[in-house]
């Protein structure tokens, strides 16, 4: 087992630095080298990690010294850098959403499978000490109910942003929502069917929905909603992120760190286990060549994707859109 895993970065955005300054404070990690197609912020990069810049990830995996990737790129840009990291033989982390297309998720699932590859995706609320004892209190329950929200002020702003136009980011539900998607998913399981109403009340100059209205029925039996806004005050985030589950006479409020249940005759509680870093259990993931504490492989991530899509196309055309197990 290598004393250092040498990581190198394609996207070198702000996510990419909140997972470079996570990295530099793990013993056991080293960033060698960082890419960008903007030179100034693989530059930047460069400055923070100690890694070689980089403006062509191709020529950066030239290199013979990479352990593993991280993908950090916005949605629309997924496919090749993964591609040619996948053909590399390279384990890789990939910020979440894994696509815009399940076309382009679905290759990239196979050829990571023929490989078999560690991957991760980051879906770090999975990892939040909340989400642990949340798991733990809903194991083996006949869930009832699952409401979740996400409502934040992020739709405002350039109008130009990727993230404001829906054929590159998919809107709110794919670019951002996905997290709490992901964790009703996470906690409740898997779903069978989405129907979806949504409009544009506040946010005129972008061509994506600034607020949804969703019915989700979950494979269970389980019934759940979701609603979302981006156009609300983006100074106020107390609002997003949260999920409530019912199971018996109980009630679950998560909202990552913690969680609170209620019921049942007794007095409110609040838990929270330890949060573990996400980075930390990829490298280590990858030092070790055992990616079992893994919570978020890619395999389960594109069943998050399959999910929000299936939002989208509903809200799209009106009718109730049908998950099947492998979607």
């Amino acid at each position: 087992m290598a004393d250092t895993v040498n990581v190198a970065f394609i996207g070198c955005g702000g996510n990419a630095r909140g997972h470079m300054n996570s990295l530099n404070e793990l013993e056991n990690a080293t960033v060698v080298a960082v890419c960008d197609l903007i030179e100034d912020n693989a530059n930047k990069a460069a400055e923070l990690t100690g890694g070689e810049a980089y403006t062509d990830f191709n020529k950066m995996l030239e290199r013979d010294d990479l352990d593993a990737i991280y993908h950090s790129l916005p949605v629309h840009a997924h496919g090749a850098p993964e591609l040619a990291v996948i053909d590399r033989g390279l384990p890789f982390f990939v910020e979440k959403p894994v696509a815009r297309d399940m076309e382009t998720a679905g290759k990239m699932l196979a050829a990571v499978e023929e490989k078999n590859l560690i991957t991760c995706v980051g879906y770090q609320l999975r990892y939040g000490g909340g989400t642990k004892s949340a798991k733990a209190l809903l194991d083996g329950r006949t869930i009832a109910l699952v409401v979740g929200q996400y409502w934040s002020g992020t739709g405002r702003g350039n109008p130009d942003a990727w993230q404001r136009i829906y054929a590159k980011s998919g809107g709110q539900i794919l670019e951002q929502a996905t997290h709490t998607l992901d964790m009703m998913r996470y906690l409740c399981g898997d779903v069978r069917e989405v129907i979806t109403s949504r409009a544009s009340r506040e946010l005129k100059d972008i061509d994506c929905p600034d607020i949804h209205s969703i019915i989700i029925n979950f494979e269970s039996g389980a019934v759940g909603s979701m609603t979302c806004t981006w156009a609300y005050d983006d100074r106020d985030w107390s609002h997003a992120n949260i999920v409530y589950v019912t199971y018996q006479d109980r009630l679950i409020r998560w909202t990552g760190p913690s969680v609170t249940l209620s019921g049942g005759g007794e007095e409110v509680q609040q838990l929270a286990e330890e949060t573990e870093s996400i980075d930390a259990v990829f490298v280590n993931a990858v030092q070790s060549g055992d990616g079992s504490a893994i919570l978020s492989p890619y395999s389960d991530a594109i069943k998050s994707l399959a999910f929000c899509l299936a939002i989208n196309e509903s809200g799209e055309t009106g009718q109730p859109v049908q998950l099947s197990p492998t979607r």
